[in-house]
């Protein structure tokens, strides 16, 4: 009989963030190939794992259509060149696709019937925008379920200036800002690139290249920059291109493992899952989601949020990260958050951005032995969050002097 398991971050690998649209470095690659070139990096990074031990395959996407379609996580492990043996599937929890990847194989390898499982996310948003060949059902507003704006994440975030008035465009506009510095001084540090898995592209001139790198930073940005820009989702709104998360293509995959398999292949963890969550809001206020989210993960895992040492949280607007860290008393720049910048700075490919947070928490916690615990977490369009809390296998019991 199938004992319980703890679960263990064991790797995670992702493609250079490109951004969407024409101008882009993926416009011509196809979705699932970035998803493929992932895999490859991941496995290829971890050859003491056999590919035939593989249990299973998740691989969410956002718009499951096109090259993002036909069951990503079977059609991409074959791609990839796992054994036909592995099977795999898809996911959908929008912006919280890849993040339910991990947590959906998470409580499969717990439950003891998996040993090992690959888990991530693709979003190719040049090719499928968002709610591209989506029909939402009409008695959503004919009867009044949700008000229109609701599926215009933009309009979400002007919501909730509306409803927090203390939340004001500067606090967001220099949160927008500190996101493009971090990153780049990340980047300068050399703390960004051993995840990265370098792709082949070809550009609209048909010569080759090489992604290497996040493609949409704006390191210069400075709060007067911020200040000027234009207000897409109101007149005389707050929310701006400066302190939102670009539409991005790109690909995250994570390596999960059990105890026994940890212990058999001799593996080095990155990470120990503790407990994660998911909950409902209004989805006129979705920003709001990871605040409830991050409250039942901490319950269950017997925490406080003064447990936790380090936050990776998505950025996909700046009012909504700042709208979780004023509930919880974290100042704005506290240290403890994002501390290599953001989605606001190397991008949201939607489905994919949960394992790029853990991607970053897991090479945090390898700097710091003193963080015993880390936080990922995230909001989710049509009023969801998502929270997952991990606990450092390096950790020493030291305080950072």
């Amino acid at each position: 009989m199938a004992e319980l398991s703890d679960v263990y971050f064991v790797d995670g690998m992702r493609t250079p963030f490109g951004r969407a649209g024409e101008k882009g470095m993926y416009w011509n690659t196809r979705s699932d190939d970035l998803a493929v070139k992932a895999t490859i990096g991941l496995m290829e990074r971890n050859p003491e794992v056999p590919k035939e031990r593989i249990d299973d395959v998740a691989i969410a996407a956002t718009s499951q259509t096109g090259d993002q379609g036909l069951t990503l996580g079977r059609t991409v492990g074959i791609l990839a060149g796992l054994p036909l043996t592995v099977p795999g599937f898809a996911i959908d929890r929008m912006c919280a696709g890849a993040m339910t990847s991990v947590t959906t194989m998470a409580g499969s390898i717990a439950m003891g019937m998996y040993d090992l499982a690959i888990a991530g996310g693709v979003e190719h948003m040049g090719r499928h925008p968002i709610g591209s060949n989506a029909d939402p059902n009409p008695r959503f507003v004919a009867e009044k379920m949700v008000d229109p704006g609701a599926l215009n994440m933009g309009v979400t975030a002007e919501r909730l200036f509306d409803r927090f008035p203390h939340l004001t465009k500067e606090r967001s506009d220099r949160f927008g800002m500190l996101s493009q510095h971090k990153a780049q001084a990340a980047y300068d540090a050399g703390r960004i690139q051993p995840d990265l898995v370098s792709v082949a592209v070809k550009g609209a001139d048909g010569a080759w290249g090489l992604a290497t790198e996040d493609e949409g930073r704006r390191p210069q940005t400075t709060m007067e920059d911020l200040a000027g820009l234009k207000t897409p989702f109101r007149p005389h709104g707050r929310v701006t291109a400066g302190t939102s998360s670009p539409l991005t293509d790109g690909a995250t995959m994570s390596l999960l493992a059990g105890g026994g398999a940890v212990k058999e292949l001799g593996l080095k963890p990155k990470m120990k899952l503790v407990s994660y969550a998911f909950a409902g809001v209004q989805p006129e206020i979705m920003g709001i989601g990871p605040i409830p989210s991050t409250e039942k993960a901490l319950k269950k895992a017997g925490l406080t949020i003064d447990d936790i040492g380090l936050f990776e949280l998505n950025e996909a607007f700046a009012v909504q990260v700042i709208s979780l860290l004023d509930h919880f008393g974290i100042a704005d720049d506290d240290p403890r958050v994002n501390q290599w910048g953001g989605a606001i700075a190397v991008g949201h490919p939607l489905a994919a951005s949960g394992v790029r947070l853990m991607i970053q928490l897991a090479a945090q916690f390898a700097e710091r032995p003193d963080v015993r615990y880390g936080l990922t977490a995230m909001c989710v369009g049509l009023g969801q969050g998502g929270s997952v809390i991990w606990e450092n296998p390096h950790y020493n019991g030291k305080k950072k002097k």
